[in-house]
């Protein structure tokens, strides 16, 4: 009999013995930077994302960012801070589907370069649509969809 699917939330809330914290060694450290790392409990990340306010946007890594600081290292994991701001969005959605209020509004983080992440709960479009709703410029570039203002709009008080 296969094990039933986690839910969204249920993974958000999963922390499987996270932060932690290591140091950077062998081709990670030439990859992504010498010195002691965090990678970070999907709670932490979420937490984040709902500290940026309407009409302000943030990028995976202001989140980096600030998790380094917070857990006084050189830097925080990009791979697992992009992938649990992907699963806080899509608990957020569903927490949306099922009526919950307020949600952590994953729109207003971006990837790097203020590109809209199209790998969150209804693409790019989607995302598109609730930033401009919020007083946001877009703008396509390329395949991608741009926050135009988003350099001067980062919200720098995450904690």
């Amino acid at each position: 009999m296969a094990k039933p699917k986690k839910s969204w939330r249920e993974k958000l809330a999963d922390s499987k013995g996270l932060p932690r914290t290591a140091l950077a060694t062998g081709p990670l450290s030439q990859r992504w930077g010498a010195g002691t790392f965090v990678i970070p409990a999907p709670c932490e990340v979420d937490a984040l994302m709902r500290q940026v306010p309407q009409g302000r946007v943030v990028t995976i890594n202001h989140l980096r960012t600030a998790l380094a600081t917070r857990h006084g290292v050189n830097f925080a994991c990009p791979l697992t801070t992009g992938i649990f701001s992907w699963i806080a969005a899509h608990a957020a959605a569903e927490a949306e589907s099922a009526g919950a209020k307020p949600i952590t509004p994953y729109w207003r983080t971006l990837k790097n370069g203020g590109k809209i992440n199209p790998k969150f709960p209804g693409g790019a479009a989607a995302g598109a649509a609730r930033l401009q709703a919020e007083g946001h410029k877009i703008v396509p570039r390329g395949k991608r969809l741009v926050v135009v203002d988003y350099a001067p709009s980062v919200y720098s008080n995450l904690k």
